[in-house]
C-alpha cells in the first residue's frame, strides 16, 4: 500500500472469506474482526476519474480513478477500474473464441451492450458460469493489488437490465459476491459501480460506491442513505455543464463530485473537461 497524503478510514476483514455457491444463488460468510485492514477511501476527497488514459491529476485531488491497464497516481488514493460484468473491447474477440460458454447469448447470438457493443454480456445465469467469468477477473483484481492500487471499482453491474430479460439482479449479486471475496482477500476496498437501485441492499457487501450521473436521474440520495460519505460521483458535461454548480449546491450531495468530458480524455485533448465541487 502506498503512503497516505491524508487520513482514511478503515474496515476490517477476515483474511479468508467461505463462499457456499448453489445453483440457487450463493451466501457469504459474515466478515470477521481480524485479519487485512481494507482502507476506504478519503472522506470527500478531491476525485479525478482518468479511465482514458491517466496524468497528472490537478491539484488537490486525493482519489484517482484508472483503469487496471495503467499503473496508480503515486502518493494518491488510487482505484483500479475493473469491467466485471461485460467484456472489454480489447478482449472481446478472443473471449468469445475461448470462453463462449462464458457469454450471454440469445437465440444463438451473443447478447452486445446496445451504448458500447463492442462490449458483450457475461452469462451469469449459473454458479458455473459464475465461477469461469470470476476465473477470468480474480487475477485482474489481484493484479491490481499487486501493482499498488488501494481499491476496485466493478463496472456494469446492472448488466441485466441490458440482458432482455435473460438474466437477473440476483445473478450478478452473486457474481459480486464472488469478486468482493476476493478483493478482500487482496486487500482492496471494492466499489458498488452504478446501479442506484441496488445500493440501500448492497452498502454492506461492497465498502463504497462510484455513481456516475446520480444528480441527472436524480439518484444521489439513493447512494448517500446507503454509503454516507463513501460516494464518489461523476457527472458527464456534455448533459450537465451549465447546471454543475447548481448539482454542488444541492443539500446532501455526494461530498467528491466531479464534472468530466464524456470520452474521459486526457488533458492534452481539446474535448478535456476537469471541474470539481
Amino acid at each position: 500500500m502506498s503512503n497516505r497524503l491524508v487520513a482514511v478510514r478503515r474496515r476490517v476483514y477476515a483474511g479468508t472469506v467461505l463462499l457456499t455457491i448453489g445453483l440457487g444463488g450463493c451466501a457469504v460468510s459474515a466478515p470477521e474482526t481480524s485479519g487485512p485492514a481494507i482502507e476506504l477511501p478519503p472522506v470527500g476527497g478531491g476525485l479525478d476519474y482518468q479511465l482514458g488514459g491517466a496524468y497528472d491529476p490537478p491539484a488537490g485531488v486525493a482519489i484517482v480513478a484508472r483503469d487496471s491497464t495503467e499503473t496508480p497516481a503515486a502518493g494518491l488514493y488510487s482505484i483500479c477500474y475493473v469491467n466485471g460484468f461485460q467484456t472489454q473491447p480489447a478482449d472481446t474477440e478472443r473471449l468469445l473464441a475461448d470462453s463462449p460458454e462464458l457469454i450471454l447469448t440469445a437465440d444463438g447470438a451473443p447478447v452486445r451492450d446496445a451504448n458500447w457493443p463492442d462490449e458483450l454480456l457475461f452469462d451469469t445465469g449459473s454458479a458455473e458460469t459464475r465461477a469461469g467469468i470470476a476465473a477470468l477477473l480474480l487475477p485482474q483484481i489481484s493484479g491490481c493489488a499487486d501493482d499498488g492500487f488501494d481499491a476496485v471499482e466493478i463496472d456494469n453491474l446492472d448488466s441485466y437490465t441490458r440482458s432482455a430479460g435473460l438474466l437477473t439482479a440476483a445473478d450478478n449479486i452473486a457474481l459480486a459476491r464472488l469478486l468482493v471475496a476476493g478483493a478482500h482477500s487482496a486487500e482492496l476496498a471494492i466499489g458498488q459501480k452504478n446501479a442506484a437501485d441496488l445500493a440501500g441492499s448492497l452498502s454492506g457487501l461492497f465498502d463504497f460506491a462510484v455513481a456516475e450521473e446520480c444528480d441527472r436521474w436524480e439518484e444521489c440520495g439513493l447512494y448517500t442513505a446507503a454509503y454516507g460519505d463513501q460516494v464518489l460521483a461523476i457527472e458527464y458535461a456534455d448533459d450537465l455543464r451549465d447546471d454543475f454548480a447548481a448539482a454542488c449546491a444541492v443539500p446532501g450531495r455526494p461530498l467528491s463530485m466531479i464534472l468530466r468530458d464524456r470520452d474521459l480524455v486526457t488533458p492534452a485533448s481539446a474535448e478535456y473537461v476537469y471541474e470539481r465541487c
